[in-house]
């Protein structure tokens, strides 16, 4: 039976999506100010970047395995007090070294939020709603980068950045206290979360897990890149005030928000018409990173008009896909390990991120941005195109472990 306090559970989760993002983002707005007093260039900054990826990787392939042994109403409080605390030490830092180090605390405890939200929707919601659920709570995401730049950089121009850092953070509190005060597991699952966990050796060999991480470290770069680094490129390649980042950066996210909504939608639709889970799943994430090829345009066009549009395309597309693929590791695995199974297909995004952060920064410097936005608007395709060659079916007899263990 389909609960109806399965809505509440959800708007929690997005909730605390919105604010994972809302912290993740504030480095990125005050970045050109933090640029200029720090002295940083393009490359120095790519390494901050880097620190919180680097954090954010390990913390994807740590997080997964807590959240599943603590389940999911004291792990997720713990991982949201983490990162609050992280990105209120940001407004402490004094140079490259330390915002990077306080970068580096930020990420290890943001890489929760998306393990524990899986948890959320493999605990509450159906097979035919899982893609939704997703993309409800992962439009907390962009709603996150949507309140980002006007409200950092209100706070930036009326307090000061190291304000803005600590404001921010303080809101993770809040939501605690909320969360604690609702969230609980449905009784009909904790016997089935309770039960013995598959050993993470079998699960680590299974093809799903190696080919989910290989197709993340190749579509989950192309949203750092924007989260990142779209501020800095309205100010370096189009010549934005911070008024100007402020007034125009929160459209593409704004955009992107609708993405996560008609990712769910439409594969949710393909399920209830008949079709079969896995092409429902991998069918929407290829029509969705078709429309992530739009990054190509949006650094060739002149009308910068006209490549805010295309950016907001193509994050579109990679909210989309990213919904649809939140609901893979609940329609092949059992609910006690979807957690470290989506933290393990991060974790390798985050490698992913790593790199392709320090690589963007070395293209910009040393060529322009026209590399950087073609690249990612190829990336998406190869990462397609691996699922439906690699992966195999998406049901619960792909898992790759035995009946006993899938059950």
């Amino acid at each position: 039976m389909k609960s109806p306090l399965r809505w509440l559970m959800i708007a929690l989760a997005f909730a605390a999506t919105m604010l994972n993002y809302l912290d993740r983002q504030t480095l990125s707005v005050t970045a050109p100010v933090l640029m200029d007093q720090f002295g940083m260039d393009h490359q120095a900054y790519s390494h901050v970047v880097f620190a919180f990826m680097l954090a954010y990787t390990i913390g994807n392939g740590i997080s997964g395995p807590i959240l599943d042994r603590l389940g999911t109403r004291l792990g997720f409080a713990l991982t949201m007090a983490w990162w609050s605390a992280a990105g209120m030490l940001n407004g402490l830092a004094s140079g490259a070294r330390s915002l990077g180090a306080f970068q580096f605390l930020l990420g290890a405890g943001e890489a929760g939020n998306w393990p524990a939200s899986v948890k959320v929707v493999a605990e509450w919601f159906p097979t035919d709603e899982r893609a939704l659920a997703s993309g409800i709570f992962n439009s907390g995401s962009a709603a996150g980068a949507i309140m980002a730049p006007p409200i950092v950089v209100w706070l930036l121009l009326h307090y000061g950045w190291r304000q803005a850092f600590v404001a921010v953070g303080l809101l993770g509190y809040l939501w605690i206290a909320l969360w604690g005060w609702i969230y609980h597991t449905p009784e009909e699952l904790k016997a089935e979360i309770k039960s013995p966990k598959i050993p993470l050796r079998t699960l680590y060999r299974t093809r799903f897990v190696i080919v989910f991480t290989l197709s993340k470290i190749l579509i989950d770069p192309v949203w750092y890149f924007y989260i990142f680094w779209i501020p800095e490129y309205l100010k370096n390649a189009r010549h934005f005030s911070m008024r100007s980042i402020g007034r125009y950066a929160w459209i593409p996210f704004a955009v992107a928000g609708v993405g996560n909504l008609l990712g769910g939608g439409v594969s949710g639709g393909l399920l209830r018409w008949g079709v079969s889970l896995n092409a429902a799943r991998k069918g929407g994430v290829t029509l969705f990173a078709l429309l992530m090829t739009s990054a190509i345009p949006a650094v060739l066009v002149q009308d910068v008009r006209l490549s805010i549009a295309f950016v907001s395309v193509s994050m579109l597309g990679y909210t989309a896909c990213c919904t649809i693929m939140l609901a893979f590791p609940a329609d092949v695995f059992p609910k006690n390990v979807v957690a470290t199974i989506y933290g393990t297909g991060s974790m390798g995004a985050g490698f992913g991120g790593m790199i392709f952060a320090l690589i963007t920064g070395w293209l910009i410097d040393h060529f322009s941005w026209i590399p950087v936005f073609i690249g990612f608007g190829v990336l998406p395709l190869l990462s397609s195109l691996m699922l439906w060659a690699f992966l195999g079916p998406i049901s619960k007899e792909s898992s790759g472990l035995c009946p006993t263990e899938a059950a």
